[in-house]
């Protein structure tokens, strides 16, 4: 069976800072793979290259074995354009440490906005179906509700309903808990687990090493842009066998 996701010796540069080092990764149908590593090492790059909100400069990534990003002519990558962009970004979700939902719309209209001028779905259907999506999340009784009326917590959810709208088959997420209060990071992680028990194939940049370990298929240790480790969560929190990863856990756990 073919990966879901596949990353070939990706390479990623800002300036002279050579942010992904021949990065490659493969996430299967329904895997759960956690990246995990100091601040800096690339992780969150990683994530918005797989979208392509970050140009990486040279390797592959394809997805449902379609290259992303890119056209490839006698063995050449050329950009493509917008629109075509645009229509591969349609099946990856995509959640940020930012809520980044429009403060002049409430939780439906946050959450049918993009399906509506995307996909030209119907209104009508569009906000039956974000009312349902927003039962999943827990905030059946949030669909009027505007952003200044609801908790870092439930902002969250909600994006994570947005981006769940799309009909995705891949959610991406950054750092998804890292703009919240403690008190409201169970309740995002608990949405999150919930769509990993359904099957939702994920990848996640976190700092929360408890549910990494707890959740992830696949652990994934970056370190100044390469990946150094990669294992069950099992294998990587009871027993690292690279030194960098062993004194890094050591450090957060």
């Amino acid at each position: 069976m073919k990966p879901l996701v596949k990353i070939e010796k990706l390479n990623k540069f800002f300036g002279d800072i050579h942010v992904l080092n021949n990065v490659s990764l493969n996430i299967d149908k329904g895997e759960v793979v956690c990246l995990i590593g100091p601040s800096g090492s690339g992780k969150t790059t990683l994530a918005r290259c797989i979208n392509f909100l970050e140009i990486y400069d040279s390797g592959r990534i394809f997805i449902e074995n379609e290259l992303i990003g890119y056209s490839e002519i006698n063995e050449k990558l050329k950009i493509k354009n917008e629109k075509e962009i645009s229509k591969q970004r349609e099946k990856i979700g995509m959640v940020f440490q930012k809520f980044n939902l429009f403060p002049h719309l409430n939780s439906i209209e946050n959450i049918i906005i993009s399906p509506i001028k995307v996909l030209l779905a119907n209104k009508l259907d569009s906000g039956k179906k974000a009312k349902k999506i927003l039962d999943r999340v827990g905030l059946e009784d949030k669909y009027y509700s505007y952003p200044a009326q609801l908790s870092g917590g439930q902002q969250q959810r909600v994006a994570i309903a947005r981006a769940l709208a799309m009909g995705p088959n891949l959610m991406l997420f950054d750092e998804p808990t890292s703009a919240l209060d403690p008190e409201n990071v169970g309740e995002v992680l608990d949405v999150i687990k919930e769509l990993a028990y359904q099957g939702m194939t994920m990848l996640i940049v976190t700092h929360e090493m408890g549910f990494a370990k707890e959740l992830a298929d696949k652990v994934v240790m970056m370190d100044e842009g390469k990946i150094i480790e990669i294992g069950t969560a099992k294998k990587i929190f009871d027993n690292p066998e690279n030194q960098r990863t062993k004194s890094f856990l050591q450090k957060v756990l």
